[in-house]
C-alpha cells in the first residue's frame, strides 16, 4: 500500500478533493458516472470540506456522481431494528445529506448539482442487495477509507470480521461504539450509542472498490497508522487493514498520525 504524509488534514483533503474532481471529469467525457465510495465522521471532513472549496472556486458537473455510504446506525424498537431519522446528530444517512451532498451541492450551481437519487446507502429490508446494486455500477471508483482509532473496524465492521463478510446487519463492539463517543460528540454517554449497526462488507470493499484511499490523521491514530503501514494481509484483530489488499491502496496521513515514535 503506498503510503502518503502531509503536512496536516488539510492537505489530506485538498490532494484527494483535486483527485476526486479530476477522475470526475474524466468520467463525465466518457459519459459514465463516478461512483465515490463515502465514511461519515472526523476522518475524511477534510475531503469534504476540500471539494467544497474547490468546486466553488472551479465548478464541475457533478450529476452523473454518485456517493455510496457505508454504514449506518439501527436503533432497537418493539417492531424489532430500525435506522434513526436523517435528523439525528448521529445519523450516517442525515451525515451524508448535509455534509457531503449538502456541501457539494452549494458549491454548484442548480445545473450541476448531484441529484438526490445519486446518493445510496445499505438496505435494512435486504442488505446483501448493496453489493449487487454497486456491482451493477461497475464498481466504487474511489473508495475513501477511515480506520477506528481504539479497534480498527471499518464502517462498522467490528474485529473478527471474516475477511469476505458482505454487506449485513452487525452487533457493534463496544471499543467501536467508545471511539464513536468522539465521532458524534452530542452524545453523552455510552449507553446513548446505538448497539447495531448496517454496513457494508470487508470483503465487499475490497471486491468493489477499483482504488481506496485510508485516511488518518491526528495523535489518535498514530496506533492505527502503524497497524496499517505494516500490515501485509488482512488482520481481523484489526479490520481496517483490508485496506492492503484492495486494488491501488493509498494511506494518506498527516505528520501528527504518521510520526515515528
Amino acid at each position: 500500500m503506498k503510503v502518503m504524509i502531509h503536512n496536516n488534514p488539510e492537505a489530506i483533503g485538498e490532494h484527494l478533493a483535486t483527485r476526486i474532481l479530476t477522475e470526475l471529469r474524466a468520467a463525465n467525457a466518457a459519459g459514465r458516472p463516478y461512483v465515490l465510495g463515502c465514511p461519515g465522521g472526523r476522518s475524511p471532513m477534510p475531503v469534504y470540506q476540500a471539494l467544497e472549496r474547490q468546486l466553488a472556486a472551479n465548478p464541475v458537473d457533478c450529476s452523473g456522481l454518485i456517493v455510496a455510504m457505508m454504514d449506518e446506525y439501527l436503533l432497537s424498537g418493539p417492531d424489532g431494528l430500525s435506522p434513526p431519522p436523517a435528523s439525528a446528530h448521529y445519523s450516517c444517512r442525515g451525515f451524508g445529506e448535509r455534509e457531503i451532498v449538502g456541501r457539494i451541492n452549494r458549491a454548484l450551481p442548480a445545473a450541476l448539482r448531484m441529484p438526490e437519487v445519486n446518493f445510496r446507502m445499505p438496505s435494512l429490508a435486504a442488505p446483501e442487495t448493496y453489493d449487487a446494486g454497486l456491482a451493477s455500477l461497475g464498481g466504487i471508483d474511489l473508495f475513501l477509507l477511515a480506520s477506528g482509532a481504539g479497534d480498527g473496524h471499518i464502517a462498522f465492521n467490528p474485529p473478527g470480521s471474516m475477511r469476505d463478510s458482505r454487506s449485513r446487519i452487525v452487533t457493534l463492539a463496544e471499543q467501536t461504539r467508545r471511539d464513536n463517543l468522539a465521532t458524534f460528540p452530542d452524545f453523552h454517554g455510552l449507553d446513548e450509542v446505538p448497539t447495531h449497526g448496517l454496513t457494508i462488507g470487508t470483503g465487499s470493499i475490497a471486491n468493489l472498490s477499483k482504488a481506496v484511499a485510508m485516511i488518518v490523521w491526528g495523535e489518535g491514530k498514530r496506533e492505527a497508522f502503524r497497524r496499517l503501514s505494516t500490515a501485509s494481509g488482512y488482520d481481523p484483530g484489526w479490520p481496517a487493514t483490508i485496506a492492503v489488499e484492495c486494488r491501488n491502496a493509498e494511506l494518506h496521513a498527516d505528520a501528527a498520525a504518521g510520526a515515528v515514535p
